[in-house]
């Protein structure tokens, strides 16, 4: 069915809808989809909620406007903790949002809850219930908050993303990264992101080579795979390597790079939510594809060196894979998503 917009003056249809979003599922969507639909302009406001879920406000927030970038999202960063159906909290509520508004006319305030009876007289506004049985979607905060990878069918991949922890693996050649990352994989039974720079450049090298252009190919095709693990991936995705690396290895074979690895390096700066380096005091293991002990220790120092320029906190792993990977494990169980890593450090 099309949408119909209003064209007379003063006849816009201006919904609102509003909640935690703790996290945003496939029910809060099907609602804002509705208004959509339905509406000339929708507002979203989004309660902080921090006692709910540890999720902060602003990610909540980069999920619906990247879902729905029309949508007007307004952010709640001290609306009232009182939950319940007395007249007092009500009023506290009512305020609350109307104090955001300043205000704005809305005409149809959307939800499947409770309130949207009195929200709805206190906007003056239609009350539009959508779904409120949960029928069409029978999911509810709560129940992805206990078990997002059981209920991870019911959320959408950027708003999963933000509950795996991704942890990658840097170091030169013959450092580890492989065998700790799927290791750690098995032994949390998740799943891992292999090198896809390897498999790359065994198909497309000529001389040992790749060009400039062929390593944008290869960063983006190992960003796509990686953003392809996430929906597969539970609490943890191990990753090995990232764009710094392709970055690095431009910088070795030609002494520059693309404008748009660079790009894809610095993006790949804050995309990691631990990083460990992998260090080369193991021995090397000398296969076709790898240019020699010596070549190790000197991107070894590269690798270091920018990770220190680029303000990248890190781990250093050293020792037996044993060790190595006893020590990842013993940082993981110190770790929380969206926690302050002092704590790690320390």
């Amino acid at each position: 069915m099309k949408k119909v917009k209003s064209n007379r003056e003063g006849s816009k249809k201006i919904g609102l809808t509003l909640g935690k979003f703790a996290p945003l599922h496939q029910g809060h969507q099907f609602m804002m989809e509705t208004a959509i639909h339905e509406m000339d302009e929708v507002i979203v406001i989004i309660y902080d909620s921090p006692e709910t879920i540890n999720i902060p406000l602003p990610v909540r927030a980069r999920w619906i406007r990247t879902l729905y970038p029309t949508v007007e999202v307004i952010e709640g960063w001290d609306g009232p903790l009182d939950i319940g159906d007395t007249p007092e909290i009500k009023q506290k509520q009512e305020n609350y949002i109307l104090g955001l508004l300043k205000g704005r006319k809305i005409t149809h305030f959307y939800s499947s809850e409770f309130y949207g009876d009195h929200m709805s007289k206190a906007l003056g506004a239609i009350d539009r219930r959508v779904d409120e049985s949960r029928e069409k979607y029978p999911i509810s905060g709560t129940e992805v908050r206990e078990d997002p990878y059981l209920k991870r069918n019911y959320v959408a991949p950027v708003v999963y993303a933000d509950f795996i922890t991704k942890v990658v693996f840097l170091g030169a050649p013959s450092t580890g990264k492989s065998t700790i990352a799927h290791q750690l994989a098995e032994e949390f039974q998740t799943v891992w992101m292999p090198e896809y720079g390897r498999e790359y450049w065994e198909e497309h090298q000529v001389d040992r080579r790749l060009t400039k252009e062929q390593l944008v190919d290869l960063a983006n095709g190992h960003i796509e795979r990686e953003q392809q693990k996430i929906m597969k991936a539970k609490e943890y995705l191990f990753v090995d390597t990232n764009a710094i690396t392709t970055y690095l290895f431009s910088q070795d074979y030609h002494g520059e790079s693309h404008q748009e690895l660079i790009q894809l390096a610095d993006e790949a700066s804050t995309g990691y939510d631990l990083v460990f380096l992998c260090e080369d005091d193991i021995p090397y293991e000398d296969t076709w594809d790898r240019s020699g002990a010596v070549h190790r220790s000197i991107f070894q120092k590269k690798i270091r060196a920018d990770l220190l320029e680029r303000k990248i906190p890190y781990f250093s792993l050293k020792g037996t894979l044993i060790q190595r990977i006893e020590k990842v494990k013993k940082v993981l169980q110190r770790f929380q998503k969206y926690d302050s890593l002092g704590r790690l450090f320390m």
